[in-house]
């Protein structure tokens, strides 16, 4: 018996709406005559049916109908959470093997962590035999040469003795980071262990809250430690003079290059890249990145010579690129590329206990700064002060805090800084006052403006029961489709 098992891929239902076989169909229709298939599936699940039966009327014109068909429901954190996919493709290549002499294993369809998980289980399975697809149409048997359980022996013998010997002691460079709090310590840990490895990493979380400080930590932590750390801001490159600042650029390349320029990637040759706010980078921007993460090959503009660089990237973004990629404004190759190592730093307000300890860290450095100033002397905090920095929101995470701190010392002319004082400071609080007429002015005027656009879309939906161009209208927008835009920046179309 002959078994075909695949993940569910985008393109295959895509092509089936064109009626045209995709990787899936192809294997079934032209490939080995199979007894059954079975298909792999998290998400899509009101288009299974619709594939389902496709495919069915395919092998039958084919002169396959006693193929059968079946599409199994699989649960996963994420399409590239190696632990869940892993414990998934166990599972069901048991149950396959099971009742077959011979698996096929797809390697096209799915994502790459899915094809990755299915090499390293199917290797170990003397029924397994993995194919694949070109864009074209030609179907592949590959064989993978390698011996993985040999090459492992092999190989982890010599990394236990480099760990020894070589390895930093990574707990230094993770000293500056306070993680009192359960939440911050699972954090610091992932980084850690991170760290100890070369792979790229993509760091998520809200605005303010300390990725570029653990991104250093990480680097610093890393065998890297040594070499360069670079960091760039993505959201702030000038789309024409980007391939200049990361990839550099010959004498007389352009206007206004007057002599030969390293790029970021040439700066940071044997050490890491940090890429900040990654997700601002346009489509035409990623395309050359993706590239040279790719290749680990650089090419200077005005140049033909193509230049070789070792560097870890290390990326970091406050936007969902999940919805990005879905949205097709951030390439889905470059995403899986980054997101092999990731970490989602919390909140400020998620990690209340790590709170004072940070405030007494930035007490000590203020104080410092603020020793050459005039009229200066250094303050302390109170408790009550502190008390009331534990219990509120900081949607500005640290970078507010740290702000907030250094107005409130400024301004204030006590010797300690009372709970009064951090609240007069406190720009997200309504407590910045007009001189004119005692209007209330919110201190985060963009985030008390979404919030009212947020609660208007809501009440809007609400009233119309759901219908967006009823809602449109009863907010006086002139189409529907600016509703829609709005509910996706707010996360409300689910």
């Amino acid at each position: 018996m002959a078994t075909l098992l695949s993940w569910l891929g985008r393109t295959d239902l895509d092509q089936m709406k064109l009626d045209k076989p995709a990787s899936i169909a192809t294997l079934a229709l032209r490939g080995p005559i199979l007894d059954s298939i079975v298909i792999l599936a998290s998400t899509w699940d009101d288009e299974w049916f619709d594939y389902k039966d496709w495919l069915k009327r395919k092998l039958a014109c084919a002169g396959r109908s006693k193929t059968s068909v079946e599409i199994r429901r699989v649960r996963l954190a994420s399409p590239i959470d190696y632990l869940s996919i892993t414990k998934v493709m166990q599972k069901q290549l048991s149950d396959v093997s099971s009742d077959a002499t011979q698996v096929y294993i797809n390697l096209t369809s799915g994502t790459p962590a899915m094809t990755v998980v299915s090499v390293l289980l199917g290797k170990g399975n003397a029924k397994c035999q993995f194919v694949q697809t070109s864009p074209q149409g030609e179907i592949n048997n590959v064989d993978i040469p390698v011996d993985f359980a040999s090459e492992y022996a092999k190989s982890s013998s010599t990394a236990i003795s480099q760990l020894v010997s070589k390895h930093p002691k990574n707990e230094g460079a993770f000293s500056s980071i306070t993680a009192k709090s359960a939440v911050m310590q699972e954090t610091v840990k992932k980084a850690q262990r991170l760290a100890y490895s070369d792979l790229p990493a993509l760091l998520l979380g809200e605005s303010g809250t300390g990725k570029e400080v653990l991104a250093k930590s990480i680097h610093q932590a890393s065998l890297r430690q040594q070499k360069p750390f670079k960091a760039v801001n993505c959201g702030a490159l000038p789309e024409n003079l980007v391939d200049s600042i990361l990839f550099g650029h010959r004498k007389g390349a352009f206007t206004g290059a007057e002599r030969d320029h390293e790029g970021l990637f040439e700066q940071a040759n044997g050490g890491t890249l940090f890429l900040d706010e990654v997700g601002e980078l346009p489509l035409v921007v990623q395309v050359k990145l993706l590239r040279a993460l790719q290749q680990q090959e650089i090419t200077r503009v005005g140049d033909t010579a193509t230049r070789t660089v070792d560097v870890r990237i290390i990326a970091a973004t406050h936007r969902d690129l999940f919805r990005m990629v879905s949205d097709e404004t951030f390439r889905e190759d470059l995403f899986y590329r980054l997101a092999v190592g990731v970490i989602t730093l919390p909140p400020l307000r998620q990690r209340p206990e790590d709170i004072p300890d940070i405030i007494t860290t930035f007490m000590a450095d203020i104080n410092q700064q603020m020793e050459t100033h005039p009229l200066f002397e250094s303050k302390n905090i109170s408790n009550a002060a502190i008390n009331f920095t534990v219990s509120h929101h900081w949607p500005g995470n640290i970078r507010e805090l740290w702000n907030t701190l250094n107005r409130a010392t400024l301004w204030s002319e006590n010797k300690e800084l009372c709970r009064a004082d951090i609240e007069e400071a406190t720009l997200s609080l309504d407590n910045i006052q007009s001189a004119e007429d005692n209007f209330l002015i919110p201190g985060d005027l963009q985030q008390y403006i979404d919030n009212i656009k947020k609660d208007a879309i809501i009440s809007a939906m609400d009233f119309a029961n759901g219908n967006k161009s009823k809602a449109a209208k009863s907010l006086g927008l002139k189409n529907h489709q600016t509703l829609n835009n709005w509910l996706k920046t707010y996360d409300l179309d689910a």
